[in-house]
């Protein structure tokens, strides 16, 4: 993964410009400028932004440089849905520490990471709604097709199960997409 120094320096010499000219430009030091570009530093603050400025980009443009590329990182956190098995809702506690310890070093897993946690607090939600909408027909004695309740709730729950494993498999193959449905936005 390219580093946000060598991404500015690339820029630079595609639009044809000197440091010098970026430097005065972006009203910072030369010598500032040659250690960014050589990863001595980070640029930050008014440093990044007058150097954008210079070189009319935006500060989005390098965002994700620096960051390394994990795909093993994005299947494990694809794959740590099916904790639920084991832990009572490890589908979200799993992925959501994962997702929390590197959001901001490895690409794709802020987006990914907030998809899959979205998706499964839905998920969670309707899954327990189901299921307590069938504990309570069951306690009231309330005429309905018991088959039907567990037959749905057998057919969600092996979703959520083999999903993820599609997923991972996308996620290996290198086709980094949000691959979980995102009905409601949680998390910004």
């Amino acid at each position: 993964m390219e580093t946000i120094g060598k991404r500015i320096a690339e820029i630079r010499k595609q639009k044809g410009l000197t440091q010098e000219e970026v430097a005065e430009s972006a009203k910072i030091n030369l010598r500032t400028l040659q250690r960014i570009e050589k990863d001595e530093t980070e640029p930050r603050g008014n440093s990044l932004k007058g150097i954008c400025e210079a070189l009319e980009i935006n500060i989005e443009d390098l965002v994700d440089y620096g960051k390394t590329e994990d795909r093993t990182y994005l299947v494990y956190m694809h794959l740590s849905v099916m904790s639920s098995v084991f832990i009572p809702l490890g589908n979200i506690i799993l992925p959501l520490i994962l997702w929390l310890n590197k959001k901001d070093r490895i690409v794709s897993v802020s987006a990914q990471g907030k998809n899959i946690i979205n998706f499964q607090i839905v998920w969670t939600v309707c899954f327990y709604i189901l299921l307590f909408t069938f504990v309570f027909f069951k306690i009231m004695h309330l005429p309905f097709n018991s088959f039907l309740f567990v037959g749905l709730m057998v057919v969600v729950g092996i979703f959520n199960f083999l999903y993820p494993v599609y997923a991972a498999i996308r996620v290996s193959k290198g086709e980094v997409k949000n691959f979980w449905p995102a009905p409601i936005k949680f998390m910004k």
